[in-house]
This record gives C-alpha cells, structure tokens and sequence, in this order.
C-alpha cells in the first residue's frame, strides 16, 4: 500500500474511533439528563408526598377536616404530574416501576376517599392509610435514591471508558506513526546503502523484493541506475582497457621487432649454411627460432590477457608477482624514456584475493601516469609492505616528475576529469579507483608540484577476508 493511502488509512481510523467515542459520551449524556430530569421530578413528588403525610397526621391528631381535601387535592395533581411525565420517567427508571408508584399512589388516594366518605376513626383504617402513605413516600425516595446512585455510576463509568478511549487512539496513533516511520525509515536507510555503495563504485542493487509504495518504487529505480551504471563502467573500463592497450603497443613494439628480426636474421643464415651444417647445427638453428617464437608467444599473450574484457574473477595472488608481470609489460616504454626502477619489494607477504587482470590495470595506469609525468626521464619507484595492524599489503607507485598543483589532487579520480588536456580522457584514474573499491580497498594520492607523485593502494590479505582456498567467495 502506497504510503499517501497508509495516512488516509490512518487519519480515517482516527476520525471514526474519535465519533464513535463521541457518540458513546453523547448516549450516557443523554442518558444523564434523563436520571437527572426524573430525580428533579422525583424531589418534587417527594415533597409532595411528604406534605401528605403531614396532612394526614393532622387529620388523625388533630382532627383537621379539611387536612383529607387537602390531601385529596395534591392526589389529583400529583396523578396528574405523573401523566404529564410518564414518558420521562418510564425512559428513567423503567415502566414497571412507573406502574408501581401509581398502583401505590392509586391505592392511597381510594384509602383516603373511603376516610372522606365515612368521616370515621377507624383505627384499622387508619393504620391501613399510614401503611400506604409509608409505602408510596418510601417507594418514592428509594427510586429517587437508585436513580442519584445510578447517576454517579454512570458518570463513573463515562468518565473510565473516555479516558480508556482516550489512551486507546493516543495509542493506536502512535504504534501506527511509529510503523510508518519505521518503514519509511527501513525504505530510507536501504535507498541510503545503496546510494553510498554506488557512489564507492559498487553497484549491487538491493536483494529484497521492493514494496508496493513510494519507496518500493525509488529502490527500483535506484536498482535500474545502478545496474545501468555498471554496464557503463564495464563499457569505459573496456575502452580504457584497449586505449591503454594503444600505449603498451607503442612500448613494446620493440619487444616484439626484436625476436622477429632475430627470427630473419637466423632465417637467411640458415639457407645461406645450410649445405654446410652438421644435423645438430641444423637443430640448435631451429631451436633459437623456436626459442624466439615463445618470446613472441608470451608478450602477444599478456597484451592478450590484458585488454580481454572479463567479469571479476577473485584468486589467490602473490604480491609481488604481480608487479613483475606489469613491469614486464612497460619495461620497454621505461628504458624509451629513460627511467630507472626502484623496486623495494617486502619478502613473505600474505596472499590478496584479487582479479588479478583488473589490478594489473590499475598498476599498468598508474605506471604508465608516471612515465608521462616524467617525460625528461627520472625514477620509478615501487614499494610492496606488509601492515599487520591492519592485515593489508600496501603498494606504492612514485615518481619524480612534474607533480600535481594541490587544487587538482581533490579531483583526479572524478570521472572525466583531467591533466593532460587533450591528451587524456579522465577516465583511468576514476575506473582504478573502482577496481580498488570493489576489491574492498583503498587508493590515496599524494603530489607536489616539481617534486613528484606517490599513488598507495591498500588491499587486504587473504586472512583479513579470511580467504583459504582459490575461487572461494
């Protein structure tokens, strides 16, 4: 559910429960100033009653003749009240009890007309009158009493459950606010990884299937650029790959002139001797064509090797052979320039767990940096070491050429961005620092104009990854 439907959802739920707590304070209101108008009535009709009483006690003490007119007169009204009130207090305190009270008042009005009419003290009628005058007055004040009881129970009871309610929807708002945040912020966080991952050059999209609101949708999105983001970089990794390719030809154009004109030259000196060789001449002649030949066959291979577009492939390597391997590759574009080579290459270091293609890339772009850096000649230096602190093999690559102005080293691996002018395309340094990154790694430059450039590149060893075996992942 999309999360603009979730707060709909949310709001709706609150305004039903608020008019369903509404309604229930209402009815007991109501049902409040129900008991409350019949207890107004019934003080009435109390007091009335108790006039009566007094009434009668004059008519039997005193001998009051006009005390039975009187009391005949507040009978009538008082039925008379009664009919006028009957639904308020049926509503009240029930029907029966309504029925009650006028049986009682009923049965005291016929006691009292028979007195009038016989004008006797009959002490039997008279305890008969003071039996149903008891009953009618004491019938009265106790409904009247259930009723003020029955008032405060209610109240009590509005007052439990709108406090309950109240805690309720404070409640339900809260652990419904708390789960779309929680959602929200769950949706956040994974679109926040994968943003810096992607920023670091690694483009695994998220695993999870995305969920059907607003941030299923940006993840998906997300997911799309970056695995359109990493066709792109294996696309400029593979034309970095043979721009480079480009360089390392024209360095080792002389690796490969040199066995072919040996190959010539042993050639026409063999057809020229051949009547005069003996067979193991003849031999030791083919065997140094064929010992040129491998020469050919090993340095068309690692260009081979080099520029072939591969995905990661992560093994077992030695240091320290792979730097021989790219040293070889350059050696002839080193000695064309004039650069001496420094090697300070550490002994025993542990294995990294490496696509080895893809280091010698990085290796080959920063070398090959540093001999343009250098164009006057100079000094390569390399340096391998072990950082047991950290459990990484260190690499760096210096040079003392013409360094980098301290505004660009900022920038050097942004793609796109640099030195060279019309000569570079900015994009080798930028791809290095991705092959570093996804090698979980690091790649840190350091420079001074006129004085020199340092790259170091920080790779863990196979212990720290906990790598025992080629090919494990």
């Amino acid at each position: 559910m999309k999360i603009e439907y979730k707060i709909y959802l949310s709001n709706a739920i609150h305004i039903l429960l608020l008019v369903l707590i509404g309604i229930f304070a209402l009815q007991n209101l109501n049902q409040i100033l129900t008991k409350f108008r019949f207890t107004v009535i019934a003080e009435g009709l109390n007091a009335t009653f108790l006039e009566m009483r007094l009434a009668e006690k004059n008519y039997f003490l005193y001998g009051d003749a006009e005390a039975l007119a009187n009391i005949k007169g507040k009978i009538d009204q008082t039925s008379e009240t009664l009919q006028q009130v009957r639904q308020d207090i049926t509503r009240a305190v029930g029907a029966e009890k309504y029925n009650r009270l006028q049986g009682y008042l009923k049965g005291y009005g016929q006691l009292i007309a028979s007195l009038d009419k016989s004008r006797l003290r009959d002490p039997v009628a008279q305890q008969k009158l003071r039996e149903a005058g008891q009953n009618l007055k004491t019938f009265s004040e106790n409904i009247t009493a259930l009723e003020s009881d029955s008032i405060g129970a209610i109240i009590v009871h509005s007052k439990n459950i709108l406090l309950y309610s109240f805690w309720a929807v404070v409640l339900f708002a809260f652990l419904f606010s708390y789960l779309i945040v929680h959602n929200i912020g769950f949706s956040l966080r994974k679109i926040v990884e994968l943003t810096r991952s992607i920023s670091k050059g690694n483009y695994e999209k998220i695993a999870e299937k995305p969920s059907n609101d607003e941030m299923g949708a940006v993840i998906s999105a997300i997911n799309a650029m970056a695995e359109e983001l990493q066709k792109r970089e294996k696309e400029i990794v593979q034309s970095k790959r043979l721009a480079s390719i480009g360089v390392l030809v024209a360095g080792v154009a002389h690796d490969l002139n040199n066995p072919l004109n040996n190959i010539s030259m042993i050639a026409q000196t063999y057809a020229e001797v051949y009547d005069s060789l003996s067979r193991e001449e003849r031999i030791g002649f083919m065997e140094r064509v064929d010992e040129e030949t491998e020469r050919l066959r090993v340095i068309i291979r690692n260009l081979l090797d080099y520029a072939k577009p591969k995905e990661q492939h992560l093994a077992r390597a030695v240091t320290n052979m792979v730097i021989q391997k790219i040293l070889a590759l350059v050696q002839n574009m080193l000695d064309i320039s004039n650069i001496q080579t420094r090697l300070a290459l550490a002994d025993n270091l542990p294995d990294i767990y490496i696509d080895e293609h893809q280091i010698q890339q990085v290796l080959v772009n920063i070398v090959t940096n540093a001999i343009q850096a250098m164009d006057k000649g100079g000094e390569l230096r390399i340096v391998s070491r072990y950082l047991p602190a950290q459990d990484d093999i260190e690499i760096e690559i210096g040079d003392n050429g013409k360094g980098i102005a301290p505004e660009f080293l900022d920038h050097i691996f942004d793609p796109f961005f640099t030195t060279k002018e019309e000569s570079g395309t900015g994009l080798g340094l930028w791809v290095s620092y991705g092959i570093i990154k996804n090698h979980q790694g690091n790649i840190r430059v350091a420079s001074e104009v006129g004085v020199g450039t340092t790259f170091t590149i920080t790779l863990p060893s196979c212990k720290k990854l906990k790598r025992c075996c080629d090919g494990e992942a």
